[in-house]
């Protein structure tokens, strides 16, 4: 799992071209005349409207002819286009450099939810908040809060009641919007309920994955924000709360988590294997009708958004079909990123489950909308394989139709229930006066067909026109930079046929002679080396890959942190604190790092 993770960068650069026309458009009012309005609000499309953009904000919205058009405008005719609010992917999990991030803008969503949070995001936000980066709003939560028998660079281990309560405190020191709870180790009930309560007192939500040690309910009426259900990685949340054996089906998750080994290569990993399946098999067997229509009514009462992430439960059941290895938005998928994608994941047995367990949540989506569950639209972006940023939320809009909701229910998850469940109403999710101006220009209706949503005329973001022809040259660029070819599958036969110094002469003779070539850029690619050299107990070598990391990004906070991992293994505790140290003055909220000082200190 420490490979998926690790698939991140530190570069902070625009496309100049893309730029240039942002800047050239800063000041200037923006009319929009004769287009077709769908405001997401719910009522009827609006014909022949215009929308007068000043600044960031939208201005004015009415009838063409009967606005005014400040004089100096710059007025793009738009009829026959159809105008919807920016769209939002409410789960997003980033692995890539931020030269990726206008993937989202080309593809029409303006904001994202990013739910496993690092230091580097952020800054991030504050440079496309100033125009430096080219990149979607970002809304921004915790490392994943989980149990404390794992210590991962990814998550805040919380132990008891206390933790818990500290967790909470900490997460409002470093800014974060939200607490993440995560998947891979269940918080104890005792912690949860502390964390619920902390976070109500200091008014911060919790949200993301109901953990085993207590039901949906009652993380509903805890006062949980939203469930995000994380295909295929633990208990299966909303169908096992609709089983009339869910305290069985916990216990027994319960007992499959308090034996998982830990490790990628482990056999009793809770969502693989014959324990899975039996699970699983239980939970679809005993799906009780009238118990799921109980729990619906109780999230809709309780205002628990549900975030059923379709398209990542669709890409892990179908991954191995032959239409995902060709599919032509690969072009803008980084080297690295494709090389995991391709990985085995498990058993042809767990993936006929993981089949099954993607239609009946078909079914169940269907079911919720029909009871008012309320929605949002999220694509657990870039994991698991093949979900592609920016591009896979109009996939996810498409299964929520394909589920039961209208197109119009569908293009709410997106626009108008992101801005609800954010508090941000008065900003975003639908198009009126004075709300910010993120906005899609489309070529045809989406209520007439979702797919349409795919067919972008133009993007305004931030009052700023992105027409056709810029959304392709984000595009053009970004498929250059994925051409790039991965420095880890040039390296890793280099290390086992000729040794980690023959790697480390070629890295260096490559990155001197090509160095637009190689994805030198992503820390992943050397991270992903050392993590397979520590785990084979080869010290020396690994810690030599990490420190050429860390020459290529000295201020990369997770270089230090494997660092430190590897001098610890080596038994080199001067060193190994030196660079906890470092990778925690790097990123303060990196509470590997805090907790394995903690260790080495108290030796």
């Amino acid at each position: 799992m420490k490979k998926n993770f690790a698939l991140l960068g530190l570069l902070f650069f625009v496309s100049s071209s893309v730029a240039h026309q942002a800047s050239s458009t800063k000041h200037r009012t923006l009319a929009l005349t004769h287009v077709m309005v769908i405001d997401t609000t719910g009522g009827p499309a609006q014909p022949d409207m215009t929308v007068v953009i000043r600044g960031d904000r939208i201005a004015a919205v009415g009838k063409s002819g009967n606005v005014r058009v400040p004089a100096g405008s710059r007025v793009v005719n738009a009829a026959g286009k159809f105008l919807i609010p920016g769209l939002w992917d409410m789960n997003v999990f980033w692995y890539d450099p931020p030269e990726y991030l206008p993937l989202f803008i080309a593809n029409g969503v303006t904001g994202v939810r990013v739910m496993l949070r690092y230091a580097e995001y952020p800054e991030w936000r504050k440079e496309i908040e100033a125009g430096r980066l080219l990149g979607p709003r970002m809304v921004i939560g915790t490392r994943w809060v989980e149990g404390s028998r794992e210590i991962d660079t990814w998550s805040i281990p919380v132990g008891n009641e206390a933790e818990a309560r500290q967790a909470v405190i900490n997460a409002q020191e470093y800014g974060a919007d939200f607490i993440e709870l995560g998947g891979v180790e269940s918080l104890s009930r005792d912690a949860f309920f502390a964390l619920a309560n902390e976070a109500k007192k200091r008014g911060i939500p919790f949200e993301g994955h109901v953990p085993v040690s207590v039901s949906v309910e009652e993380a509903s009426n805890a006062g949980q924000r939203s469930i995000d259900d994380l295909p295929a990685v633990f208990s299966e949340g909303i169908l096992d709360a609709c089983s009339s054996r869910e305290r069985d089906l916990l216990k027994s998750w319960q007992e499959a988590i308090a034996k998982f080994s830990g490790t990628p290569q482990g056999t009793d990993w809770p969502w693989r294997g014959p324990g899975f399946r039996t699970r699983t098999q239980l939970a679809l067997e005993t799906y009780d009708q009238r118990k799921a229509q109980a729990l619906f009514a109780l999230l809709r009462a309780n205002h628990t958004w549900f975030c059923p992430s379709l398209t990542a439960r669709r890409s892990l059941a179908f991954w191995q079909d032959p239409s995902f290895g060709t599919d032509p938005r690969l072009k803008y998928v980084s080297a690295g990123t494709r090389s995991w994608w391709n990985e085995e994941y498990t058993s042809a047995e767990d993936i006929a489950v993981w089949k099954r367990i993607y239609q009946k949540y078909l079914e169940i989506v269907g079911a919720m909308g029909q009871a008012g569950v309320e929605f949002l639209a999220g694509t657990h972006t870039e994991e698991p394989s093949f979900t592609f940023a920016g591009f896979s939320l109009h996939d996810e809009l498409a299964l929520f139709v394909q589920a039961g909701l209208t197109p119009l229910e569908a293009l709410q998850t997106a626009t108008r229930n992101p801005a609800r469940f954010l508090g941000r109403e008065r900003d975003f999710g639908t198009v009126a006066p004075g709300k910010i101006a993120d906005l899609v220009l489309l070529d045809a209706n989406p209520l007439e067909d979702i797919g349409n949503t795919r067919k972008i005329a133009a993007v305004v973001y931030g009052g700023k026109l992105y027409p056709r022809a810029a959304l392709d040259a984000m595009l053009a660029k970004i498929e250059v930079l994925a051409r790039r070819k991965s420095i880890g599958d040039v390296l890793e036969p280099i290390i086992e046929e000729q040794g980690v110094e023959a790697a480390i002469r070629h890295y260096r003779e490559l990155k001197a002679t090509q160095p637009d070539s190689y994805d030198f850029g992503d820390r992943g690619e050397l991270l992903y080396l050392g993590d397979h050299l520590l785990d084979a107990k080869k010290f020396k070598e690994a810690i030599q890959i990490y420190e050429l990391n860390a020459e290529t990004l000295p201020h990369d906070w997770w270089v230090y942190d494997s660092l430190g991992d590897a001098y610890m293994e080596a038994g080199k505790k001067d060193l190994a604190i030196k660079n906890y140290k470092k990778s925690l003055l790097l990123d303060p909220g990196n509470q590997h790092a805090a907790i394995k000082l903690k260790q080495l200190s108290s030796q």
